[in-house]
């Protein structure tokens, strides 16, 4: 059935094409979908439409056109024509199958069809429910721009031509799942991006096969990269305009999914995801500064825990500077149970300021830090050592840009305080190679995960260690194998 649905050709009845509606998408059963009845001309019009996904205004405007028709125009005209020209919008085309008209409709157009024709014309009078552009709450910048990206996959690509008013600048709509039938779009610059980037990416997205998207851009990536168990983000999502707008212009291809307020951006590396956008809103010194901070942030969070934690287990390799390092009291609980009930602890605290109302969370505060914190220090949980050096974890774990990265860096510091609590100074050494060596081993989408660290490139990761003055970085990344290298190209 589903064949020989896809090939119907509309029919010239229109008590024919209701019949199809009602049995096919629920017309009468479901209060928000509509049929709106005209006589024009001594010819039936209908429209149909879906309540709550139409700007109603436009609607009415049309239907006033519409309806003028009949004190101004003869019987003997062709009133197809007539009907397409009054058509007052811009965005105006015509179909010929009923199984494309059901897609329009539930897409949020209306779908007008004219008695004895079997064309029938689709008006985009789309208006999602959705909010107004504002500033993203994890990537918030002390002086810039203040519009992120919102649900609205028409506002998304808005926000970009906006930034970009190149010719080549392309958006390839795609529509994902079966059921849902989502918008997708490809962004790219025809003339600078990889064709086999976009050509890999394309296929990966047509390939496709599921009842719906509804967790939007997440599930696009599964099935773009196909992760599996690795915890290390394979592409980098970002809800700035600007961000996004950047990473075009430098050869990437991104993934706008409508439903989301972030977009993907491939391919990426273990450094971009350490990139944030308050380093190029400040001047090149004091954004190099803020990255080496950030940077010794991300180091913390993976390597602090174990490290102190195996000295503490082998006093002897503490250099007699630092010597004082190490629990200076006794304690009847071992501590790397402290480091994990305290490491777990701050994850709960995490989860519980995602679901504890605003109101609320300053209240949840107080309790975490003066109740559970002092308290469980007085009566000999833990030892006064553990809550800092796990504090300090976690501060540079939240100082990570991207929220996928620290908490795949969460779970590689677990599993180093597990190996030294197995073989100590071994343990450590060994998990600390074999993590950088599965790190080296990842590609997201055939390319190199520690990019311009292995393979390494001397410029590339100058770039990465220094940020650079504007003018002076005039090539784009070869990670993304830009069809043009250069970012000022000469005009065509």
């Amino acid at each position: 059935m589903g064949t020989e649905t896809k090939k119907k050709p509309i029919p010239k009845s229109l008590e024919e094409i209701e019949r199809y509606y009602k049995e096919r998408i629920g017309l009468g059963e479901s209060f928000d979908l509509g049929v709106r009845k005209l006589k024009i001309l001594r010819k039936n019009v209908h429209f149909y439409y879906v309540n709550g996904l139409c700007d109603t205004q436009f609607i009415i405007e049309i239907v006033e056109e519409l309806i003028g028709i009949n004190d101004r125009e003869k019987l003997s005209t062709n009133l197809f024509q007539l009907v397409e020209n009054r058509l007052a919008h811009q965005s105006v085309t015509k179909i010929e199958k009923l199984d494309e008209s059901v897609d329009q409709v539930l897409s949020g157009l209306i779908v007008v069809f004219v008695e004895g024709e079997t064309t029938g014309l689709v008006v985009d009078v789309r208006s999602y429910p959705g909010r107004q552009p504002e500033e993203p709450d994890t990537e918030k910048v002390i002086r810039g721009s203040r519009d992120g990206f919102v649900e609205n996959i028409i506002v998304n690509t808005a926000l970009t031509r906006r930034r970009i008013r190149d010719e080549r600048l392309r958006f390839e709509m795609l529509k994902v799942g079966e059921r849902s039938k989502t918008d997708v779009a490809l962004a790219y610059l025809k003339d600078v991006a990889n064709p086999d980037l976009i050509d890999v990416v394309r296929k990966e997205i047509n390939s496709i096969e599921i009842d719906g998207i509804t967790m939007a851009d997440k599930t696009v990536e599964e099935f773009m990269v196909k992760q599996g168990y690795n915890p290390y983000p394979l592409v980098r999502y970002t809800e700035r305009a600007d961000v996004a707008a950047t990473h075009i212009l430098e050869g990437h291809v991104l993934v706008y999914v409508d439903t989301s307020p972030s977009v993907i951006i491939t391919p990426t590396t273990y450094f971009h995801h350490l990139q944030h956008a308050e380093e190029f809103r400040q001047s090149p010194a004091v954004g190099t500064f803020v990255r080496w901070v950030r940077f010794l942030g991300v180091l913390a969070s993976l390597i602090l825990l174990p490290l102190w934690f195996l000295y503490v287990l082998e006093p002897e390799m503490l250099p007699q500077a630092i010597s004082f390092i190490g629990p200076n009291e006794e304690s009847n609980i071992p501590i790397v149970l402290q480091l994990f009930f305290a490491d777990i602890g701050i994850e709960f605290l995490r989860l519980a300021a995602i679901h504890t109302p605003t109101p609320l969370s300053t209240a949840m505060g107080l309790i975490a830090a003066v109740l559970i914190g002092q308290i469980a220090v007085d009566v000999g949980l833990f030892v006064p050592e553990v809550i800092l050096y796990v504090a300090v974890s976690a501060i540079g774990t939240y100082a990570t840009p991207s929220y996928e990265l620290s908490i795949a860096n969460k779970l590689v510091r677990l599993i180093l305080l597990i190996l030294v609590a197995l073989f100590h100074f071994p343990g450590f050494m060994i998990g600390t190679t074999i993590w950088i060596l599965f790190l080296v081993h990842i590609k997201s989408l055939n390319s190199p995960y520690m990019w311009p660290f292995i393979p390494f490139e001397p410029t590339a990761f100058m770039q990465i260690l220094i940020r650079r003055a504007v003018p002076g970085s005039k090539i784009r990344p070869s990670i993304v194998h830009a069809r043009n290298r250069v970012k000022q190209p000469l005009k065509s």
